[in-house]
Parts: structure tokens; C-alpha cells; sequence
């Protein structure tokens, strides 16, 4: 029989209705199966561990994708695969830190989590978190089908770092602009093969990380900023990495008081990424001349990653003190399928 972990970091999923008061409470995942008898179908052994400290996922952060990752770490071998539980708002953020820190991973990782609680009328809690569960144990000839960090939400799987959170509303809450969805779940379970992960090097061993470092910062870019925008975004703190969400395929104003406060960060050591604004498509620095003065000042292009696993992967490359140009080459490599190479 497989075995999953299921990790509870908190979020609507876990909570539920309280009829008489109408307010929402906590959900006892001790007793999951008699909330959703559905589960025992699924010939599998199931386990919940909470995380030290049950956060709305506004709160979740480095120390909470550590603590993941440990867990996940600590029951590896254990378990055949495994299911987070993570409020929505921040959960694309936190699957694509901990696809960063789970390297050379060879079983599923499957982030789900709701918009309703788990003990609404109308809830999506019940079908994400039992797809969740079939496929973290699905498996061909003995082999997980899946093996890297997933999110699931309504009917369909995606690559968790190439997520981002598109609705505050609707059910289908996330989207993978940049690349294919990877499992679409409906009647069967129609599998993308030719998209799903595989790691580089068959035999490399799994390898955790075991840090990041939060000297990151993302600034959107808008038009009309003023010209102290960055003196006072920043003030005297020097970031490891400045992301820059610029309009379109990269652009930026060439206004000389953004360009010499650019070139200023860089001769300082900060590396500086370009990740677009928009929700699908990336940056080509160069294309527009107003990209190009970026690209001559040695900004690093993002590509097509999200904003969601530029800061991600920018905290697992800041543990390192890197020259631009290594940042540069390390950013651009694909560690596990956010960016394309």
C-alpha cells in the first residue's frame, strides 16, 4: 500500500464552518476521514504533521519553506509521496521556494489547498486534496509518474514554480502562463509525459537545501515614479538582489535619474533582474531600445520566470557570494524547469 505525508502549514483548507456561530474554526485533520469518507477509496496509508506554528499563508515565509523542506527531508524514504496543504494567497511563492530547496527530487511534491473550507456546502477543499492524493501516489510500473514540486488546483496540475495566483474568487485561482499543465483531471487523469520533470543526472542523489537568504527585494516599476522612488523604496539597506518588474517585454524609462540610480546598485555589487509585469510571455532585453540601455548596464534578464520564483531562486543563489557574471550564468540555468534555458 502507498503511503503519503500530508504537511498542514494552514490556510482556508484547514478550516471549517462553525454552524452555530457561523464563524470559521480549525479543521481536526485527525478526523479527515470522516469529513471526506472518499479518502478510503484510495488504497493508500495517510499521515498529518502540522508545522510547528499553523500561519495564515500571508505570514509563511523562509523559515516556514525550510521547515517544509526539512520534513519532507526527514520522511523520505518513508513515504511514497507528498501533499502541502497551503492557504492560496501565498502559495505559489512557497511551492517555488521549496522546488528550489528539494533538489534532484524523484517523488511528487503536490501543493493543494482551497477556497472554500473544507466544511463549506460548496467547498473545492474535497476534490483538490483527494487529486492531490491520487497523484502523489500514482505510479507506472513502479515509478512515481510525478517527480517534482506540483500544484494542484481545480482539475489540474501545474509545475509549482511556473504558477502564479490570477483570482481572489473563482475556483480555477492559478495559472501557468509560460508552460503546459502538466496534469488535466477529469473523467481520467490525462497526463502531459512530455512536460513532467525529470532530473538531469538519473543517479544524482536527492539533495536538500539547507538555506536562503532574504536579502532580496522586488520593486514594480510604474509609470510617472518619482525620481526618489528608489532612494526611498530602499533608503541606506543594500539588497544581495533587486528584482525589477518592468512593463512589457522588459522595458523601462530612460530617464537618467533611473538609469544612473541602475547603474549606481550594479557598480555597488547588487545584482539587478528584469522579470516582466505581465502575466504571460518574458523579458528580451534588447528588443525595444528602452530594454537595451537595461542589458548595456549589465541587468540580468528573468527571461520567462515569474516574479514568484525570480525571488525564490534569487534567495537560494544570494547564500552564495557570486560574481555578476556567475549570477547571471546560475540564474539562467534551469534547476528545475522555471526557467526556459
Amino acid at each position: 500500500m502507498s503511503k503519503v505525508l500530508i504537511i498542514y502549514t494552514g490556510g482556508t483548507i484547514g478550516m471549517k464552518k462553525d454552524y452555530n456561530s457561523g464563524s470559521l474554526v480549525p479543521f481536526d485533520f485527525a478526523h479527515l476521514i470522516e469529513h471526506i469518507p472518499e479518502i478510503t477509496h484510495l488504497d493508500c496509508d495517510l499521515k498529518v504533521i502540522t508545522l510547528s506554528l499553523i500561519k495564515d499563508s500571508s505570514d509563511v515565509g523562509l523559515s516556514e519553506w525550510l521547515e517544509m523542506s526539512r520534513i519532507i527531508e526527514a520522511n523520505y524514504d518513508k513515504f511514497d509521496g507528498f501533499v502541502v496543504l497551503h492557504g492560496s494567497d501565498t502559495m505559489s511563492y512557497s511551492s517555488s521556494a521549496v522546488s528550489f530547496l528539494l533538489q534532484q527530487l524523484d517523488k511528487p511534491v503536490i501543493f493543494t489547498g482551497s477556497q472554500l473550507p473544507i466544511g463549506d456546502l460548496r467547498t473545492d477543499a474535497k476534490e483538490n486534496l483527494i487529486s492531490a492524493i491520487q497523484l502523489a501516489i500514482l505510479q507506472k510500473d513502479g515509478v512515481p509518474v510525478i517527480q517534482e514540486v506540483g500544484l494542484y488546483f481545480e482539475y489540474k496540475l501545474y509545475r509549482a514554480n511556473r504558477t502564479t495566483k490570477i483570482n481572489t474568487e473563482h475556483f480555477k485561482a492559478f495559472e501557468s502562463p509560460n508552460y503546459p499543465i502538466l496534469v488535466d483531471s477529469g473523467l481520467h487523469m490525462n497526463i502531459n509525459h512530455q512536460s513532467l520533470w525529470r532530473k538531469k543526472e538519473e543517479n544524482s542523489p536527492f539533495d536538500v537545501k539547507q538555506n536562503m537568504c532574504d536579502e532580496v527585494v522586488l520593486c514594480k516599476l510604474f509609470p510617472g515614479f518619482n525620481p526618489n522612488y528608489f532612494e526611498s523604496y530602499l533608503g541606506e539597506y543594500k539588497p544581495r538582489v533587486l528584482i525589477l518588474e518592468t512593463f512589457g517585454s522588459g522595458n523601462a524609462p530612460r530617464h537618467n535619474y533611473f538609469l544612473n540610480q541602475v547603474a549606481q546598485m550594479i557598480k555597488s555589487g547588487i545584482h539587478v533582474v528584469n522579470v516582466t509585469q505581465c502575466i504571460g510571455g518574458g523579458v528580451m532585453m534588447g528588443y525595444y531600445e528602452n530594454s537595451l540601455y537595461l542589458k548595456d548596464l549589465g541587468v540580468i534578464s528573468g527571461k520567462d520566470i515569474t516574479s514568484e520564483s525570480a525571488i525564490a531562486k534569487a534567495m537560494l543563489l544570494s547564500t552564495e557570494s557570486l560574481s555578476r557574471e556567475d549570477f547571471e550564468r546560475a540564474f539562467h540555468q534551469s534547476l528545475c524547469g522555471e526557467i526556459s534555458e
